[in-house]
């Protein structure tokens, strides 16, 4: 296979890598194409932070009906508009029927949401962080989840405007990306970065800076 044509096709399956899927052999194959691809490594760290929110669907509930807004709710909608119409002179017909159409679906979607089940929220894991550079201080937590590792990242002293990237460290020694972020200088940072290493597999994780340079680490 051509370079180019390996590229692409290591590009179709970073969003199942990042949701942590596929065997030992397409998982090593693929780390192996981000080690030497910038390109790709930049686009997984796109996708990762949004493996946290699919992880949280829930494939049963996706067909279960949304519930119904209060009773009364729509009648009392055009009354308020039909109030407020006649203080303007009155809108058309259309206008109040479209509004309350309006009204009332939004007042459903609130309705649902505030009803919506809320799992669980998953362990911290306080975990010590090894400062390497001066001026910076840092410390994290790391949350396990059935997609891979979650490592929320509390510092200050990072150069503002300056990128960073962190990456978390496979139990072969393989640095898997978790995402970047922008140093704001003395003001305090805060951050959730993913990776698609499991916690039982990850041994530890790494901030570099755009040069390289480890800044900040720590042993899972």
């Amino acid at each position: 296979m051509t370079e180019r044509g390996e590229h692409r096709r290591v590009r179709e399956q970073l969003g199942w890598y990042a949701l942590g899927h596929g065997t030992p052999e397409e998982r090593a194959g693929v780390r192996a194409h981000l080690d030497g691809c910038a390109a790709c490594r930049a686009e997984l760290a796109e996708l990762t932070p949004l493996t946290a929110w699919l992880a949280r669907v829930d494939p049963d509930r996706l067909d279960e009906p949304q519930p119904a807004p209060p009773a009364g709710l729509g009648d009392a909608v055009l009354a308020r508009i039909a109030a407020e119409g006649d203080a303007r002179r009155g809108p058309s017909r259309r206008v109040l029927a479209a509004a309350a159409a309006v009204g009332i679906a939004a007042a459903g979607f609130g309705v649902g949401w505030l009803v919506r089940p809320v799992p669980p929220q998953p362990p911290l894991e306080p975990v010590a962080v090894e400062v390497t550079t001066t001026g910076i201080e840092a410390t994290a937590d790391v949350i396990p989840h059935t997609w891979g590792v979650e490592v929320r990242l509390v510092g200050e002293g990072f150069t503002a405007g300056a990128v960073y990237e962190v990456v978390v460290t496979d139990e072969d020694g393989t640095p898997v990306p978790a995402g970047q972020f922008l140093g704001i200088g003395p003001a305090e940072l805060r951050c959730n970065l993913n990776s698609s290493v499991l916690r039982e597999d990850a041994t530890g994780f790494e901030v570099l800076a755009a040069d390289g340079t480890v800044v900040a680490t720590s042993e899972l």
